[in-house]
């Protein structure tokens, strides 16, 4: 956008450096907007002075100094007087003698927005053929040349003005122009209602802001075009700016999910009347949600504070008494009711043993153990898990409708966040709700598990406060507010995200996105693995042909990099310390671009080294089998 408005403002100035006579634009301030090229050559005006926003007093004094006005005894006052006509902002027209003996007209128009424009002509030669005509004309009545004269000078006066509002026309013409360009593309929706409500100017940006609003607005009412949901928003906002004050908020599109900062200034009339409203539009997402996201992670923070403490504590008594639980059993003989007394015991240690897994899950940070999943059968293992957890009368469904079959993702982690979002929408609807599990592919490349229900609802503070830890509203049910945290725990750390909404036709809907990533490994090929201990490539070897692969192998780096150049090869094995002959990484830096690289390595997770690799590659830490060798291969993504 800016490079286009300079555009526009350099075709203006060159369009006034080819009129031939000098003009001079100043704004209200007297501050100099253009002066052209003809302008400078007449007064012999320095490169300084003819810079955007110099001071008209400054250009003055200088002509003044060069004798431009004859001789002056004081410039410094001249210049004063000089200013203080200039500020009246009156048109004016006058003819001058300049000190080198040329004449010239001066015409000065006052601009709409406010300053003038200046016109000189040189009418040297006008004056001269006047003089040629009045040596000639002695025979001429007095009335006759008078008349003439007059006519001349009104010629001259008329010409000049006529150039004058050209000029202006030009530079207004161009000024709307570029304001047009700017409200076009100003990455907002900028707006004028009327005092009822009515659109009536738009600059056509409010579908990018609200997706589902219309382009053409103008003459609508803001109800009519926001919908019932974001004009309840409104609604109570414009009354309070119809009223003269001014109001900025924020609010979330239902549909679309994004946030909206919404600005509305009130406009006055002429007698302090408020006759409508402009409005500014802004799309505040990532703001919103970088913000609430640095919330949460303080939140989270505090609440891993608070619950480890309970954890450990819990624990220590749990097993305390598990172990006299133990015992209790160990005793022959036991009466029946001494038994069932034991068995109480037995169970509620258990589900506090689960209560302090749920505590210990609350944690800000969480490890994923990322393999090939076969989705078909993720679902079908998922389904009696989840009508299990059910009501009996609840209608439960699942549609998958995701083109590949296997995928790469924590599935442990995936079930228990699944599990906990349908868990959730059977609580709120109670015992005859219908709950349906979708999965599929988004056009950005997503893996999306769909939950949505035909219940209440979100309750309004819900929709607020439900990714808060312990938050909940099932009043005197049990719930410890953590399905939908630890939801969006597993999305955020998979790299994806986690959204919940209202259904216009009721219920709720609740989507988590992550990555959709496919196996690497769809065809067998030559691997290269690298590892300077034999008897350990002797046996990552018998996995890769197990699996299909032909192998060739070197013991150092060197060897590995001249290596590198075979043909057909499509993955490298390495383990991360290679003897004294370098590193996994230094194998990594060596290979073709875009090569699948796994690296092996015995080092512990706090290793400088595993680290540094673990941050840019797949990591297998030693010791594994043949089964976690192949996971590991299958989570190299295309």
């Amino acid at each position: 956008m800016k490079r286009q408005t300079t555009q526009l403002v350099g075709m203006i100035r060159s369009g006034l450096n080819l009129i031939s006579q000098a003009i001079s634009i100043h704004d209200q301030d007297l501050k100099l907007v253009h002066a052209n090229r003809p302008f400078q050559k007449m007064f012999q005006i320095p490169d300084a002075l003819m810079a955007t926003g110099t001071d008209f007093k400054e250009t003055l004094k200088y002509v003044a100094e060069q004798g431009e006005y004859g001789h002056v005894d004081d410039i410094d006052a001249f210049v004063d007087d000089k200013i203080a006509l200039a500020r009246q902002f009156k048109p004016h027209y006058f003819e001058r003698t300049r000190a080198n003996g040329t004449s010239i007209s001066v015409d000065g128009s006052p601009l709409e927005e406010g300053g003038w424009i200046t016109v000189y002509t040189d009418i040297t030669d006008i004056k001269r053929n006047d003089d040629r005509i009045r040596s000639r004309a002695e025979s001429l009545s007095e009335e006759l040349l008078v008349r003439s004269a007059t006519l001349a000078e009104t010629n001259r006066e008329l010409t000049a003005t006529v150039r004058a509002l050209e000029a202006a026309r030009q530079d207004l013409q161009a000024s709307r122009e570029r304001l047009d360009l700017i409200n076009r593309m100003t990455p907002a929706h900028i707006a004028h209602v009327d005092a009822a409500g009515h659109y009536t100017h738009s600059n056509g940006r409010l579908p990018s802001i609200l997706p589902e609003t219309e382009l053409h607005i103008v003459g609508d009412h803001m109800r009519q075009i926001l919908g019932e949901q974001i004009w309840t928003h409104v609604e109570p906002r414009l009354s309070r700016v119809m009223t003269g004050e001014e109001d900025v908020s924020e609010f979330r599109d239902e549909q679309s999910g994004k946030f909206v900062r919404l600005a509305m200034t009130p406009d006055f009339s002429v007698s302090g009347d408020v006759v409508g409203a402009y409005i500014l539009s802004t799309d505040v997402t990532k703001e919103v949600t970088a913000r609430n996201a640095l919330t949460y992670a303080r939140r989270r923070e505090l609440a891993t504070q608070l619950t480890s403490a309970m954890a450990h504590d819990f624990s220590n008594l749990l097993t305390i008494i598990m172990g006299e639980q133990a015992q209790l059993d160990s005793i022959e003989n036991l009466p029946p009711k001494a038994l069932a007394i034991s068995e109480t015991i037995k169970s509620a240690a258990k589900r506090g043993a689960d209560l302090v897994g749920r505590l210990n899950s609350v944690s800000p940070q969480m490890t994923l153990d990322q393999t090939a999943v076969n989705l078909p059968a993720f679902l079908r293992t998922f389904e009696p898990l989840a009508r299990a957890a059910l009501p009996e009368d609840t209608r439960f469904d699942i549609a998958n409708q995701v083109p590949d079959d296997t995928l790469i993702f924590d599935a442990g982690f995936a079930q228990d966040a699944l599990l906990n979002l349908v868990i959730n929408a059977g609580e709120a609807c109670d015992t005859s709700g219908t709950i349906t599990v979708r999965t599929s592919k988004t056009p950005d490349a997503q893996l999306q598990f769909e939950v949505v229900d035909n219940g209440p609802g979100f309750l309004p503070s819900a929709l607020e406060e439900a990714l808060n830890p312990f938050f909940s509203t099932k009043g005197s049910k049990a719930g410890r507010g953590l399905g939908l945290t630890s939801a969006y725990d597993f999305a955020k750390t998979s790299g994806g995200h986690l959204t919940f909404a209202n259904r216009q036709n009721g219920g709720a809907r609740v989507a988590l996105r992550i990555p959709y990533l496919l196996p690497a490994l769809s065809e067998k090929g030559l691997v290269l693995l690298v590892d300077d201990d034999d008897a350990v490539r002797g046996t990552i070897r018998s996995y890769l042909r197990k699996y299909g692969h032909d192998v060739i192998e070197a013991a150092s780096v060197e060897e590995a990099t001249q290596l590198m150049v075979v043909d057909g090869l499509n993955l490298i094995v390495t383990d991360l310390d290679i003897g004294g002959t370098g590193t996994g990484l230094d194998v990594a830096a060596c290979a073709p671009l875009n090569l699948p690289l796994l690296i092996i390595t015995g080092l512990p997770e706090t290793a400088p080294l595993r680290q540094k690799a673990e941050a840019a590659h797949v990591i297998l830490a030693k010791p594994f089998g043949p089964e976690d060798f192949k996971h590991a291969l299958d989570m190299i993504v295309k």
